[in-house]
């Protein structure tokens, strides 16, 4: 018997760490290897590490975003994954995680013409939480969430996007926000009815392999814990 419990305990903690070994570390808590601002080769120098956490600094604007930032995506691009990480928005602030971006500047003027995004924002202070599909937990313009799963200002939202044989998930809080499939006649009419829709953006939606991008949209953010499993 104590053999059998034995060789069941081994088992169960074999299983346990080779679950912990898929997690793929994009942020070392320390600096900004692994990404690039989008049409660049590195970080601009508003994205700085604070405590532990990838932030961005507006210290001076440049349009609706920040002189040195931009959006920032990951060197590695994914297809099916689950990618966790944890944000905190400042006040009246508004960013986003965008997944499947197309890495080509040259095509493309923003990360978001190619890649769904989910909303980060203060939904208690920014205008665009109003706005039915704008809030904190959406699949921004695309699908409005479920409500109630979002923390306070100057908390710590923990997020699960994830991405598996053409079902998209979206969890804020362990809560369950958004669950669509991809790629369907439902997909297609989510894009649409959507401001993606418009000729600036004719390949959102259709590219289902990409890099995760982190939005500047001009206010202070702060993302740590960022991690990815290949599903």
């Amino acid at each position: 018997m104590k053999t059998l419990l034995l060789a069941l305990l081994t088992t169960f903690v074999c299983i346990q760490t080779n679950a912990q070994d898929k997690w793929i570390s994009l942020f070392d808590g320390k600096t900004t290897n692994g990404w690039h601002t989008y049409g660049k080769d590195a970080v601009g120098e508003a994205w700085q590490v604070v405590d532990g956490a990838l932030t961005l600094n507006p210290i001076a604007k440049a349009g609706f975003q920040v002189k040195g930032g931009g959006d920032i995506v990951s060197n590695e691009s994914y297809n099916d994954f689950h990618l966790q990480l944890e944000w905190k928005i400042s006040k009246n602030g508004n960013s986003g995680i965008i997944f499947f971006v197309q890495d080509e500047p040259k095509k493309y003027n923003y990360i978001w013409y190619t890649g769904p995004e989910m909303q980060v924002l203060d939904n208690d202070g920014h205008a665009d939480a109003k706005i039915i599909k704008h809030r904190a937990g959406n699949l921004y313009d695309l699908v409005a969430g479920v409500e109630g799963a979002t923390k306070p200002v100057g908390d710590w939202n923990l997020v699960d996007i994830i991405n598996e044989k053409g079902i998209l998930t979206l969890k804020l809080n362990g809560i369950t926000t958004v669950t669509t499939t991809l790629g369907d006649a439902s997909w297609a009419d989510l894009i649409k009815n959507s401001k993606f829709s418009k000729g600036e953006s004719p390949d959102f939606g259709k590219v289902f392999s990409g890099h995760i991008g982190l939005q500047d949209h001009g206010n202070q953010v702060s993302f740590r814990n960022i991690r990815i499993q290949k599903l």
